[in-house]
C-alpha cells in the first residue's frame, strides 16, 4: 500500500476576499484541488494565511498554525490571490520553502509574475514577444510615450493587478486625465504601463494553461460589448480553440522564463504573430475547466504528487550521501 502524501494548499482567499479582490470562482477552484487529492489517495492538508504565524528562532524558521508548530506538508500548492503588498505577503510562501518543503509555484517567480514590469523584462530577454510598451512614472513624457507605442487607442496598466484590475484603455487625449485618475487612485502607483492597443485581435486573448512544461488546456475569451478586457468574470465569453504549435511553444517557454512549473499564459494574435499579455503565476481554471471540459485540477495535483515523490527521492539520496561522508 503506497504511503499517503499530505499535499497542503496554501490559502490566501481570506485575505484577498478583505481587499474585495476575491474570484467568485476561487472557493470552487479550492475545492477542486481538495476533492483530486482525495481522489488520488492523498491528503489535502489547507493553510489558511491569516492562521500562519512565521517564527524565527536561532537559525530556524518555522510557521505557526494557530499558534502551534506544524510538521508540515510533503508538497505545498500556493494560491496566492493578493494583488496588493506582493513581496510582504508571499514572504509566507518562503517560509514554508526553508522549512524544505517542495512548493508549486515557488516564491521568486511568483513575484515576478506579479509584477508586470518584472514579466516584461524577463520575457524580452529571453527573446519572447510581448506588445510595445513603455513604461513611465511622470505626466509630461506621456504624449510621447503613446506615440512610440503607435497611437491612440492604447492601454494603460498598473504595474500590479488581475482580474482586469488597473487596466483602462484610452481612445482620444480628453479621456487620458481620467484614465490616469483610475490608476494612480485606486492602484496607489505612479508607474504607469502604456502598451499599444492590438486592434486586429478584436477584444479576444487566449489563455493557455500551463503545468509541469505541458500545455493542458486553452480557451479564446473574447470581451463583452463595450469593454476590451477578456476577464470572465467581467462578462467576457470563453469558447474552445486550437492553438498553434507557435503558440504552444511560447506559452511554455514563457512560463520556463519565468521559473514558474504552472502558469496561465494570455496571448494576443497580432499581424506579426503571438504576443504574450501576462504570465499569470497563480492562474484560475474553473472557467477554463468548463469551457473545455479538461480537469485542471487533476493537472495541478498530478504534478504536485509526481513533484513530491521526485523531491522525497533526492532528499534521500542527500541523506545517504551525508551519511557515507560520515
Amino acid at each position: 500500500m503506497k504511503k499517503k502524501l499530505q499535499i497542503g494548499i496554501l490559502d490566501y482567499s481570506d485575505l484577498s476576499r478583505m481587499s474585495g479582490g476575491l474570484s467568485p470562482t476561487t472557493i470552487k477552484e479550492m475545492q477542486a484541488l481538495r476533492e483530486e487529492i482525495k481522489k488520488a489517495g492523498h491528503v489535502p492538508v489547507v493553510y489558511k494565511v491569516p492562521k500562519c504565524q512565521m517564527y524565527f528562532h536561532g537559525r530556524k524558521a518555522e510557521i505557526l498554525y494557530n499558534n502551534k508548530k506544524i510538521k508540515g506538508c510533503d508538497v505545498l500548492i500556493p494560491r496566492v490571490a493578493v494583488t496588493t503588498r506582493i513581496d510582504l505577503e508571499v514572504s509566507l510562501v518562503k517560509q514554508f520553502q526553508m522549512m524544505d518543503i517542495p512548493v508549486v509555484n515557488d516564491y521568486l517567480s511568483i513575484s515576478r509574475a506579479k509584477n508586470k514590469l518584472r514579466t516584461l523584462q524577463i520575457l524580452c530577454n529571453k527573446n519572447l514577444p510581448v506588445p510595445r510598451t513603455i513604461v513611465v512614472r511622470k505626466f509630461e513624457f506621456i504624449d510621447e510615450a503613446i506615440k512610440q507605442v503607435g497611437g491612440y487607442p492604447v492601454v494603460l496598466k498598473a504595474p500590479f493587478g488581475s482580474y482586469g484590475a488597473g487596466v483602462v484603455i484610452v481612445e482620444s487625449r480628453r479621456s487620458l486625465y481620467s484614465a490616469l485618475d483610475v490608476i494612480w487612485l485606486s492602484m496607489q502607483t505612479n508607474i504607469i504601463l502604456i502598451q499599444e492597443y492590438v486592434a486586429e485581435a478584436y477584444g479576444s486573448d487566449y489563455r493557455i494553461f500551463v503545468v509541469g512544461d505541458k500545455v493542458v488546456a486553452a480557451m479564446k475569451r473574447t470581451a463583452k460589448t463595450g469593454d476590451f478586457r477578456s476577464n470572465l468574470h467581467l462578462g467576457g465569453e470563453a469558447s474552445k480553440v486550437d492553438l498553434t504549435d507557435e503558440e504552444k511553444r511560447i506559452a511554455i517557454k514563457s512560463t520556463q522564463a519565468m521559473g514558474l512549473q504552472m502558469a496561465g499564459v494570455d496571448i494576443l494574435r497580432s499581424n506579426h504573430g503571438p504576443v504574450i499579455m501576462e504570465v499569470n503565476g497563480n492562474p484560475g481554471f474553473f472557467g477554463l475547466a468548463n469551457v473545455t471540459g479538461v480537469n485542471v485540477a487533476k493537472h495541478v495535483v498530478d504534478f504536485a504528487i509526481e513533484y513530491a515523490l521526485k523531491a522525497r527521492i533526492k532528499n534521500e539520496a542527500k541523506k545517504l550521501a551525508a551519511k557515507k561522508r560520515r
